[in-house]
């Protein structure tokens, strides 16, 4: 997304937003995520999949990940991959976290950390409902 907030219609790209509207904040650096792997749940045209949303993981969210054919939790170090744990923050597809809500296994998520692009797919209600960051 390109923002201007300097008031001087240079057009140069500002930091990326979260849901709330604010800076987006590091979803995990430790395992590190994101599309970009870069901590943080940012996308761009080529995150056909919308890595947006900054979850936490839980085995049961894991285990139904895994009968949907995605097996976030085995390691593949070919691919730089650690295999995610209970406990874990991922920068999760938007439609699979709305996929889990809709099954009932949608994990926490950090509303700071999850991207706005996040709301193509889920409403911020849903997020609000499962969010961690919330005062």
């Amino acid at each position: 997304m390109l923002r201007d907030d300097s008031g001087n219609g240079g057009g140069r790209p500002s930091a990326p937003l979260n849901v709330l509207g604010d800076r987006l904040d590091v979803c995990s650096m430790t395992p590190k995520t994101g599309f970009l792997r870069d901590g943080c749940c940012n996308t761009g045209p080529e995150d056909v999949g919308s890595h947006t949303v900054c979850a936490v993981m839980t085995a049961a969210f894991l285990e139904f990940s895994k009968t949907r054919g995605n097996d976030l939790s085995t390691a593949m170090p070919q691919f730089g991959f650690p295999g995610l744990r209970p406990g874990d923050r991922w920068c999760l597809c938007a439609p699979r976290w709305r996929e889990a809500l809709e099954a009932g296994y949608a994990p926490l998520v950090v509303l700071r950390a999850t991207h706005e692009g996040a709301l193509n797919y889920c409403s911020l209600t849903d997020l609000k409902r499962f969010a961690l960051d919330l005062a």
